[in-house]
C-alpha cells in the first residue's frame, strides 16, 4: 500500500519574494511541524533570502487552533506561513476540527518526512517482527508513543502496519503526546515501549545510540542513510510519507501568493537547504499552488480509505 507523495510545479524565477515571513506552527516545540519551519526559516536566513523571519508555537486541537487563528485574523496575515501536513487532512475527516485545506490557500509543500517505529537501545524488540508478535500475543503489554493526538498519522500508521500482519489495530493502546520531542521523551523514560513519528524526529537520538529505528516506511533504501531498516523488506506492504507544507489565508492578493511562492521554491533549492534537508532525513518534494492543491485532494482519498479499512474512520 503506498500513499503517493506528488509531484512539483513551478512559475516564472523573476518573481520577487517576501521580505518577511512569519511562521505559524500548530505545536509545541521539539515536533516534526516545529523542526520543519524552523529547518526552511534557517535555510531563509543562511541564504539571506528574507532577514526578518519570526516563529509562533500556537498549539491546540491538533493543529485547529492555529488555523482558526489564520483564518479569523487573516487581515493581519499578510506574510504568516502555516506549517501543516497530512494532519490537516485527518482531523478534518474525522470532524474534530471544522476547517480544511479548502478554508486556507495551499501555498507550497516542501518535503515528505517518511514515519518511523522506534524502541529504547535496550529493548528486545530487535525488528518489527518481534513487536507484531508481542502485540499479537498481549496488545496490552504495549503502550505506544506517538506526537500527534489519537487517530491521527502516528497512531494509525503503525495500526496498518500491525493490520498488515494479522494483528486486530483497534487495540493498540496509543498515548498521545504534543509533538515528537515529547513522545521520544515519553520512550525513553519508560513511559512507553514504542514509539511511532516522523523520521526526522528520532533520527538524530538513533544515530547517538539513545533509541533504536526498527522500521521506516520508505519505499527503498534512502541513499543517505541506507543502513535504516525498512518495513516492506520485513514483509509488511505499507509505504507512507508525511508531506509538509504551508498554508496562507485567503484574501492576501494573487501577487502576494505569487511571492510566497517563490520565496518558498527558492529556497528549496539552495544548497543550504539541501543539507538540511539531508540531516533530517527528509525526502524531497516540492509541490506548489494548484498542483500542491490536486495533490492534497488526491491524498484526502486515500487517506479516508486508510482509516475506514482499519476501523478508524466510518
Amino acid at each position: 500500500m503506498t500513499l503517493s507523495m506528488g509531484f512539483g510545479s513551478s512559475i516564472t524565477a523573476n518573481d520577487l519574494g517576501l521580505d518577511r515571513v512569519h511562521f505559524l506552527i500548530p505545536a509545541g516545540p521539539g515536533g516534526g511541524w516545529d523542526g520543519t519551519a524552523r529547518g526552511v526559516g534557517l535555510a531563509l536566513s543562511q541564504t539571506q533570502l528574507v532577514s526578518n523571519i519570526t516563529y509562533e508555537n500556537a498549539a491546540g486541537g491538533g493543529g485547529g487552533r492555529a488555523i482558526a487563528k489564520l483564518i479569523e485574523t487573516a487581515e493581519r496575515q499578510q506574510n504568516t506561513l502555516l506549517i501543516s501536513s497530512t494532519p490537516i487532512i485527518v482531523r478534518a475527516l474525522q470532524g474534530v476540527f471544522p476547517q480544511s485545506f479548502r478554508d486556507l490557500v495551499p501555498v507550497a509543500a516542501m518535503i515528505a518526512d517518511y514515519s518511523c517505529f522506534a524502541v529504547r537501545a535496550d529493548s528486545e524488540f530487535q525488528n518489527f517482527s518481534d513487536l507484531a508478535k508481542r502485540y499479537k500475543a498481549d496488545p496490552r503489554s504495549l503502550v505506544v508513543a506517538g506526537g500527534s493526538v489519537r487517530g491521527n498519522t502516528d497512531h494509525f500508521v503503525l495500526a496498518k502496519a500491525l493490520q498488515l500482519t494479522g494483528a486486530d489495530p483497534k487495540e493498540l493502546v496509543y498515548l498521545a503526546y504534543d509533538g515528537g520531542g515529547k513522545a521520544a521523551a515519553g520512550l525513553l523514560s519508560g513511559e512507553t515501549q514504542v514509539l511511532s513519528t516522523g523520521l526526522s524526529e528520532a533520527l538524530q537520538m538513533h544515530q547517538a545510540g539513545l533509541l533504536r529505528i526498527i522500521a521506516v516506511t520508505a519505499p527503498t533504501p534512502i541513499p543517505h542513510l541506507p543502513d535504516l531498516p525498512l518495513l516492506n523488506a520485513q514483509g509488511i506492504d505499507l509505504v507512507f510519507a508525511n508531506w509538509r507544507g504551508f498554508f496562507a489565508a485567503k484574501g492576501l492578493g494573487d501577487a502576494q501568493y505569487v511571492r510566497m511562492r517563490h520565496t518558498l521554491r527558492t529556497v528549496s533549492e539552495t544548497a543550504v537547504f539541501e543539507d538540511i534537508r539531508l540531516r533530517n532525513g527528509w525526502a524531497e518534494n516540492y509541490i506548489e499552488g494548484d498542483a500542491f492543491y490536486a495533490f492534497l485532494t488526491q491524498q484526502e482519498e486515500q487517506i479516508r480509505s486508510l482509516m475506514q479499512s482499519i476501523g478508524y474512520l466510518r
